[in-house]
């Protein structure tokens, strides 16, 4: 039921962390890899290959929808039809709340939201139209459940994810398109580092996980596997914690 041989999957922000970690999962599982991002994605493609399984990177600035159809367009041409999709490609900006600019607010927004949403319809346009369906997973965060502080843009951001995947299950469900999320925990990423590097921070947030440590991309794995294949086929516009207890605390 976990098999994901001969399916293409599309996987944004794969060239480090998080997006690396599910695209390699995906591999070892059967899948095809494209990876869409800005950065080069050379640690990737180099396990993915070694896993037998093909790979095509295609270069995108996701800060804006205009690269998405090209993109898309792409994996297609090269892999063949889209049967998954991780919408993982995300950035972050911390200011104190009575600080933030509009610049900072704009720019997580497009990358976070907005991308995810368009290029989501997208894909899902693409499956309609080949009547075949498909998985669409999106990446949402602890903050879609609470505040945080000093990432307003990143809070509004990851709620609105954890709402249009609820939105997109419900209009496509019927379609043969199962959408869903993920929301990681505490993770050792680039995201994080600022956080990890402050000492009380750290502390605190350590504290409040019941595993006790940080999660590792590598984590993520086997929920990414289990929303992108069949063991997942009637499971809709649900969000998947992968957290090590801290909702639960």
């Amino acid at each position: 039921m976990f098999d994901l041989s001969g399916r293409v999957a599309v996987v944004t922000g794969a060239n480090t962390g998080i997006g690396q970690a599910i695209a390699i999962a995906l591999a070892e599982a059967g899948a095809d890899i494209a990876a869409v991002g800005r950065s080069a994605p050379d640690e990737t493609e180099k396990r993915v290959k070694a896993l037998g399984r093909r790979f095509l990177p295609v270069s995108a600035d996701l800060s804006s929808t205009a690269p998405i159809a090209a993109a898309v367009e792409a994996v297609e041409s090269d892999l063949g039809p889209i049967d998954i999709l991780i919408n993982n490609a995300g950035i972050i900006r911390r200011a104190d709340a009575l600080d933030f600019t509009e610049a900072d607010w704009d720019a997580v927004m497009d990358v976070n939201l907005k991308s995810v949403f368009f290029l989501a319809q997208a894909v899902a346009r693409r499956m309609v139209a080949g009547k075949r369906g498909g998985k669409i997973i999106n990446i949402a965060s602890m903050l879609s459940f609470q505040g945080g502080i000093r990432v307003a843009s990143y809070t509004g951001s990851k709620s609105g994810v954890l709402g249009i995947t609820r939105l997109l299950a419900n209009e496509w469900a019927g379609k043969g398109i199962n959408v869903n999320a993920i929301a990681p925990g505490y993770f050792a990423t680039n995201n994080t580092e600022a956080l990890r590097a402050d000492e009380k921070r750290n502390a605190d947030i350590l504290a409040r996980i019941p595993a006790g440590r940080w999660g590792d991309p590598a984590d993520l794995g086997g929920a990414a596997v289990f929303l992108s294949s069949r063991a997942s086929d009637y499971v809709h516009g649900t969000v998947l914690p992968v957290d090590g207890g801290w909702l639960a605390r």
